[in-house]
């Protein structure tokens, strides 16, 4: 026994010490992929030294003399540090992640390919202006460098996750840049997934009943909604939406989740100091490492620093020492979906205003790892790109012998959006970057800028050149043969909004309403927002003056005008009205989540239990409201509709029958209803929760989730690559978390302000900026989530253009050296 026993500790001890060998062969690995920032390369194509001094939040300053060394410095920059995020938006772009990841990214290829991105950004390098071309040059040079410096010197592939995937990057190239701002149109765009739900609501409910559920707002609506009129012959369905290329690594949004953002302004007489101010907080997905980077370059138009996105060679939000900017989605009315007739004698061709012609067809092959390649045969109408039916279900609003186009300013090939982008980031005062947004195409931005004088916003992006007889009015798909539906151009740059120096002295944009114009200058009947912007100008207009501070304290403002809103509407017949209950029973528990509610006010703070009530006893309350009438079409409204909700309890327009239960003989009201879904809420925050009320905590269940797209669902990496923190607020907040809206984790955050800054001109040196993780993509590096834990916080780190400060505390200076031939 004493041998068998000696023997099985000899196993155990060789068994832990290969395991522990093999941890540290791994960590070994993946640790060489972490960059030196306190060293010198030799690198060629740079003219003269350049200077990258990463401060102690490792946010690069970049010191070239010429601004060519300093576009190479930037580039340089984010390749060492996101390396793998860039190459993997580039693969997004290109169709080409499924020569990694095999069939289950086939539908996202090859509707990316159907769209075409890459080879319209292959064309329209041509289109920019010289300086934005020399920049690309420049950046994608610096990226090469470091691609061929890690490949020289064996460092660990560049990053961890190549050693998991095939390891060779091919260098970069200014297409890739364009290819990602393109990228990123697509993940803001929801007007397609709009005109689908749109339409199959109005061949299954009331028209009237449509405008409920997706109402225009605000502002006065269209009365009905007659898909049937447009498209005889679709047959109606109460089945789920469908989208044919979902999951992590999908670039395709649900409509909830099409982006989102915060910006306002305040002219030096309404600022304490005497200085402009300006606040911006753009909305993304929350990813790990984060779409945001920090960056200072200094340009021989002066220095800027703020966010930028690793792979773009520009700062999109930030400020220099003349300008502030700030970016938040516009929701622009920019995509049409069309009806294509086919020529029933000939497949091959479709209805135009002037008879049948071909489409344009092109071959592509996608390449699937461990699978045979996959041939599609693209097709362009004179519209747009022809579209699979699977995609966002196109297929069940397409009548018999007709497919769907897609007609996008975003699909240009002569897209100058980076050369305005460029010109925004170099100009010296409002007048100056208002006049290059000019060139911007999509996807299209409310531009907030402000300089030591003024403030503006300004509308930036291609608005669609739309007739008034248009059959749907950018809200339902309409037949593409008809000249009436077909786009006639863009429209003049002077038809995009624009608010200089507004008379009160604030001027901000949460993606609400910018305009109350008739179709076709109407830019939206889809809005991002209506009730943050209430919460917003309840701020604005309680200071006579504003500080950082303030601006500061509006952004991470967390009370929800919708709660405050809407709490007395659905609870009003609820509340005193009980009969006497018992400890422990269901109506006693009513009565207690009740009086919590009643006693709130409004505020999504992560640590008390109310706000999880709350938003539980909404999300039953709406889908007990329209289960009936939709069947299970209902799973498509993943969030609330405050609007929705306040119309059907104020009876606006009839639409109190929602709480009518058709399905049943007798007359539900609607405190009926509220009444069941608290009920309901109870009993699954007690499955899921348990304990008692008093004991919620909202960000138990509001926790911000920030995955790695690729590693984030393999089991033991995700607990390395993910970050979960608590957070406040929630979906119609100023201090913004989306929800993700689905079981089983529906209030898990997962889609919110990746990235803050507070500009203040009186004192530019004091203005702040953060992002939700860290500076590294790489999981080993302190870097990768030291800033998230601020961020939850609601802290700051300076925004400093001195360089004397940011060496002062430098983590390291890389010095980057010309090669002699």
């Amino acid at each position: 026994m004493a041998m068998l026993f000696r023997w099985l500790l000899r196993l155990f001890v060789i068994a832990v010490a290969a395991v522990g060998l093999g941890v540290a062969t791994v960590y070994y690995l993946a640790s060489r992929s972490l960059p030196d920032y306190d060293a010198e390369y030799t690198l060629a194509g740079l003219e003269a030294p350049v200077e990258i001094v990463r401060d102690n939040a490792s946010v690069p300053h970049v010191f070239g003399e010429t601004d060519a060394d300093v576009f190479f410095g930037l580039g340089f920059a984010h390749a060492q540090d996101r390396l793998w995020q860039m190459t993997m938006m580039r693969r997004t772009a290109q169709g080409r992640l499924s020569e990694l990841f095999g069939e289950r990214t086939l539908k996202i290829d090859e509707l990316i390919r159907r769209l075409d991105l890459y080879g319209l950004a292959q064309k329209s390098v041509a289109a920019q202006d010289p300086e934005t071309r020399a920049a690309l040059d420049a950046y994608a040079r610096g990226v090469n460098a470091w691609i061929t410096t890690v490949n020289a010197k064996a460092m660990g592939r560049g990053a961890p996750e190549f050693f998991l995937f095939d390891p060779e990057v091919a260098y970069w190239q200014p297409a890739d840049s364009l290819a990602l701002v393109k990228l990123m149109g697509l993940q803001l765009s929801a007007h397609l997934e709009e005109e689908v739900l749109r339409a199959r609501l109005s061949l299954l409910i009331d028209g009237n009943r449509v405008r409920d559920l997706m109402p225009d707002a605000p502002g006065a609506g269209v009365m009905a909604i007659d898909y049937a009129a447009i498209a005889p012959g679709v047959t109606r369905s109460s089945a789920p939406l469908t989208r044919m290329a979902e999951g992590p690594l999908s670039p395709f949004p649900a409509r909830a989740l099409a982006g989102a953002s915060n910006a306002w302004a305040a002219t030096p007489r309404r600022a304490a100091a005497g200085g402009s101010l300006l606040a911006n907080d753009p909305h993304l997905g929350f990813t790990a490492p984060s779409p945001w980077y920090l960056a200072r370059i200094e340009l021989s138009s002066g220095a800027v620093i703020g966010g930028t996105i690793p792979g773009i060679p520009t700062v999109l939000a930030g400020r220099s020492d003349m300008l502030g900017w700030a970016i938040t989605s516009s929701y622009l009315d920019d995509q049409d979906v069309f009806l294509e007739r086919l020529n029933p004698e000939n497949p091959d061709e479709y209805l135009t205003p002037e008879g049948y012609k071909p489409f344009e067809t092109r071959r592509t092959i996608i390449k699937v790892a461990d699978s045979d390649p996959v041939t599609i045969t693209l097709r362009w109408t004179e519209n747009g790109p022809v579209l699979p039916g699977g995609h966002y279900d196109l297929a069940s609003i397409t009548p018999p012998g007709h497919v769907t186009s897609l007609g996008w300013t975003l699909l240009s090939g002569a897209d100058t959006s980076m050369s305005a982008a460029i010109g925004i980031m170099r100009a010296q005062d409002v007048d100056q970057a208002i006049e290059a947004g000019r060139l911007f195409i999509a996807p299209s931005q409310n531009l907030t800028v402000v300089d030591h004088e003024r403030i503006a916003i300004q509308m930036i992006g291609a608005m669609p050149r739309r007739q008034a007889a248009n059959q749907g009015m950018g809200r339902l798909p309409v037949p593409g043969w008809r000249a009436e539906n077909r786009w006639q151009g863009w429209l003049n740059y002077a038809a995009n909004p624009r608010v200089l120096d507004p008379e009160g002295g604030i001027l901000g944009n949460t993606n609400n309403k910018l305009v109350d114009r008739p179709f076709p200058l109407h830019v939206s009947y889809h809005w991002g927002d209506t009730q943050r912007i209430q919460r917003w100008k309840r701020l604005m207009e309680s200071r006579e003056v504003h500080t950082r501070e303030s601006f500061i304290e509006a952004q991470l403002d967390a009370v929800s005008f919708t709660a405050r809103s809407l709490l007395p509407l659905i609870g009003r017949d609820l509340w005193f009205t009980g009969d006497p209950a018992p400890a422990g029973s269901p109506e006693r528990r009513r009565q207690r989540a009740l009086e919590l509610l009643a006693e709130w006010n409004g505020e999504m703070n992560e640590h008390l239990p109310e706000p999880l009530i709350y938003a539980a006893w909404l999300r039953r309350l709406q889908d007990r409201l329209i289960r009936d009438e939709l069947g299970p079409l209902a799973d498509t409204f993943t969030h609330v509709e405050p609007l929705f909700v306040e119309r059907v309890f104020r009876n606006v327009d009839g639409a109190g029958q929602w709480c009518d239960i058709r399905q049943s003989s007798a007359t539900e009201t609607c405190t009926e209803i509220a009444r069941r879904a608290l009920d309901e809420a109870l009993l699954w925050l007690d499955e899921t929760y348990g304990g008692q009320l008093e004991a919620l905590r909202w960000g138990e269940a509001h926790q911000a989730f920030h995955m790695h797209q690729v590693l984030g669902e393999t089991p033991l990496l995700k607990w390395i690559v993910n970050i979960r923190q608590p957070t406040s607020g929630g979906d119609n907040t100023l201090n913004r978390g989306l929800t993700r809206g689905t079981a089983p984790d529906p209030f898990v955050n997962v889609h919110g302000a990746g990235y803050r800054g507070v500009y203040d001109f009186a004192d530019p040196e004091s203005s702040v900026f953060i992002i939700a993780t860290g500076q590294s993509g790489h999981p080993l590096s302190r870097h990768y989530d030291d800033l998230g834990e601020l961020w939850r916080r609601g802290e700051y780190i300076p925004m400093t253009l001195d360089p004397d400060l940011a060496r002062a505390a430098a983590v390291g200076t890389s010095r980057l050296i010309p090669a002699h031939d």
